[in-house]
C-alpha cells in the first residue's frame, strides 16, 4: 500500500508533499492565488504518468536484458469544464538502448499495456473522500 500526504506551510497555500522519505512542493500558480513555487495537482497527475512509464521501461528493459541509456517521457493534457476534468492524456517516449530498434519498440508497446498509472486512468479508478476533520482557528 502507498500513502502520500501533503501539509501546507503556515498561512500559505504551498504544501510539502511526502511519500516516505521523498518530498516535493505542491502549490497553485501565482495567477491562481498561490505562491507559484511548486507543482500543481494537474502537473503532478501528468508527472505520475511520465514517472510510471519511465520506471516501467527500466524495469521491463532489465527483465528483457536490455540496457537503456536514456529515456525521456513527455506528457500533454489540459483541464476543462466545471468542475474541471482532464482532457485526453497523451505521451511521447524517446529512448536509446543497446537493443535493435524493433526490440525497443516492443518494449515501449509492452510498457504502454502494463503501466500502472496509465491503466488506472484508462480504467477509471475510483477516488473517495474517506474522512474529514475540521476546526475553527
Amino acid at each position: 500500500m502507498f500513502t502520500v500526504r501533503t501539509r501546507s506551510l503556515p498561512e500559505r497555500s504551498a504544501a510539502i508533499g511526502s511519500a516516505g522519505p521523498f518530498t516535493l512542493v505542491v502549490d497553485r500558480s501565482a495567477e491562481a492565488g498561490g505562491d507559484g513555487i511548486g507543482f500543481s495537482g494537474g502537473q503532478l497527475l501528468y508527472l505520475a504518468v511520465a514517472g510510471c512509464v519511465s520506471n516501467d521501461l527500466f524495469r521491463e528493459a532489465d527483465a528483457a536484458g536490455i540496457r537503456l541509456h536514456s529515456v525521456a517521457i513527455t506528457v500533454d493534457g489540459d483541464f476543462t469544464g466545471s468542475p474541471a476534468t482532464s482532457t485526453e492524456v497523451a505521451y511521447d517516449v524517446e529512448l536509446t538502448g543497446d537493443a535493435d530498434e524493433s526490440e525497443l519498440r516492443v518494449l515501449v508497446e509492452r510498457v504502454d499495456r502494463i503501466a500502472e498509472i496509465p491503466n488506472s486512468l484508462r480504467q477509471g479508478t475510483t477516488v473517495a473522500l474517506r474522512s474529514l476533520s475540521v476546526s475553527r482557528a
